[in-house]
């Protein structure tokens, strides 16, 4: 079933949420539980009167959340990448009170090998919005070494011990959304 789109070092990372015996034991009774639930079981969604999640999770048009109004703060950025987007979520944590961050990688991320890329985001910004070439290579050679995820997973996991250690009274877990399925997948950490 998924082991045709996964390679095997992934498919060991990956646990999925195709039933509720499926969710790990420490999402239970969360909203990360709901999360799951929502979006991969279809569950009827329920009236929320406040977000207790933070989303942070790609900007890619692909990934498409199916969660109800009122759920989760969403931050979405190349990569999911936080960051330099801190301040809105210490303002999550501090003026919305969320409790929970789900950190959302995905499959087929631009942001993954972005320097292969140059070429296409030079030539499209002289193209697409008029900039001179020069000025689009130095945004590209100084803004893609932030930006850049490396491997999505290894990232993922990377970013969810460093906003632990930033955020320790917050619950922070790790999900994968692959594009293929359309589907949350949790991610095994070590």
């Amino acid at each position: 079933m998924i082991t045709k789109y996964l390679n095997n070092s992934l498919m060991n990372r990956l646990i999925p949420g195709y039933s509720r015996e499926d969710i790990s034991k420490t999402y239970k009774d969360t909203p990360f539980e709901e999360l799951l639930c929502y979006h991969n079981l279809n569950e009827p969604f329920k009236d929320h009167e406040k977000a207790n999640l933070l989303i942070s999770m790609c900007m890619d048009n692909r990934n498409q959340l199916l969660i109800p109004n009122n759920f989760a703060y969403i931050l979405r950025s190349g990569g999911g990448n936080l960051r330099h987007n801190e301040f809105k979520v210490s303002y999550a944590v501090a003026v919305g009170q969320v409790k929970y961050i789900a950190l959302i990688g995905h499959s087929q991320c631009g942001m993954v090998n972005l320097h292969q890329r140059r070429d296409l985001f030079v030539n499209g910004l002289v193209d697409n919005a008029g900039w001179d070439r020069e000025f689009a290579e130095d945004h590209f050679n100084q803004f893609s070494p932030i930006f850049e995820i490396g491997n999505e997973i290894d990232f993922l996991l990377s970013e969810v011990k460093r906003i632990r250690g930033r955020y320790p009274k917050i619950t922070v877990a790790p999900f994968y959304y692959r594009v293929e399925d359309h589907h949350l997948y949790q991610v095994m950490e070590d």
